[in-house]
């Protein structure tokens, strides 16, 4: 038998530090929604804008037009599918452009016209007042299903 001192069990000792992973968790979450809301409020402005008169004939915009120009692989354009000459597509484009210069001029041409082809009946439509100018092509094939 040894003698010696008895000692009492000590039990728990309370806790003197602060349990900092709530706290951090909160942080995060906080962060991430101030990141989110961040952009949607400094995009909202409050602006009164100044107020004019318009006419109701210039409140709608006239309707979405379009001009078709095919080129076929030996370079001879065709408007809307009838054969032109240099001449009268310049001419057209310039009635085009006259008439309602948001027309857009759709190019189809086929994969064999040279690009210096293309550059030239681009630079009509510019020269004549045509801006919107849209290439039209297929769409492509798609591949096989693998096995």
């Amino acid at each position: 038998m040894s003698f010696g001192r008895l000692e009492r069990p000590t039990g728990d000792r309370p806790m003197s530090d602060i349990n900092v992973t709530p706290l951090v968790d909160v942080m995060l979450v906080l962060l991430v929604i101030f990141i989110i809301a961040a952009p949607f409020m400094a995009s909202r402005l409050a602006l009164e804008l100044p107020q004019a008169q318009v006419p109701a004939a210039a409140a709608t915009p006239p309707p979405e037009t379009f001009v078709s120009i095919e080129v076929n692989a030996q370079g001879q354009a065709h408007w809307d599918g009838q054969p032109v000459d240099a001449d009268t597509l310049d001419q057209r484009l310039r009635e085009t452009a006259l008439r309602n210069p948001a027309t857009e001029l759709q190019l189809r041409a086929d994969a064999a016209v040279p690009y210096g082809r293309m550059v030239q009946l681009i630079g009509l439509a510019q020269t004549a007042g045509l801006s919107r100018i849209g290439f039209v092509a297929d769409a492509a094939p798609s591949p096989p299903a693998a096995r």
